[in-house]
């Protein structure tokens, strides 16, 4: 019996999928608190009016044709509707920010305040994308989970806790950026000094 090659017995390297969208990626796995923090009003506004559809529903088919369960009835009922409403309502505001960040949406101002908030996290010599006490695996872990997972959010809401490093872009434009305005800064002040 022949013995196997060695390249049948290797596991092929399959390279991340990169969207090509009309819009440029910002980051393929945003945390929670930047995907609700970059929400547009409009986002709010959407989410506003996605939960409310439910509680409206409910309203006008109780005036139409009332349930007629008695006093009281209709009350846990309507709690119920806004509940789940306010939950679909924020998870239309979060998969709409998201999607910017992905690039599957026009993303010219969230672009502006990534570079902002990142170059100004290199000029105070901090992390990019924050500490973690997770270990390097786990963060590895957690964002393979959480890769792109708006864009399924209506049917398995899952969002981004964790701190890690894989975004899915090239942080040195940040550092670029860092410098630049660093060296621009020094060569102001000795404008001013001289």
């Amino acid at each position: 019996m022949a013995s196997p090659s060695q390249d049948s017995q290797t596991t092929p390297y399959v390279p991340d999928k990169v969207p090509t969208g009309e819009y440029p990626l910002i980051d393929n796995d945003p945390h929670f608190k930047r995907v609700v923090s970059y929400a547009r009003p409009a986002d709010w506004a959407y989410g506003a009016g996605v939960a409310a559809v439910g509680p409206a529903l409910m309203l006008y088919w109780e005036k139409i044709s009332p349930s007629f369960v008695g006093k009281g009835g209709f009350a846990p009922i309507m709690r119920l509707t806004v509940a789940v409403g306010l939950t679909g309502g924020f998870l239309a505001t979060y998969s709409r920010s998201a999607h910017r960040f992905y690039g599957a949406r026009e993303n010219r101002r969230e672009i502006e305040m990534d570079m902002r908030e990142m170059v100004d996290k290199v000029k105070r010599g901090e992390p990019l994308y924050g500490t973690s006490t997770m270990t390097e695996y786990m963060q590895g872990v957690a964002h393979r989970n959480s890769k792109y997972a708006a864009t399924f959010a209506g049917v398995l809401p899952w969002i981004n806790l964790v701190n890690h490093p894989y975004h899915g872009v090239d942080t040195a434009k940040y550092y670029r950026q860092a410098e630049l305005e660093l060296e621009q800064d020094r060569l102001a002040r000795e404008g001013k000094s001289s």
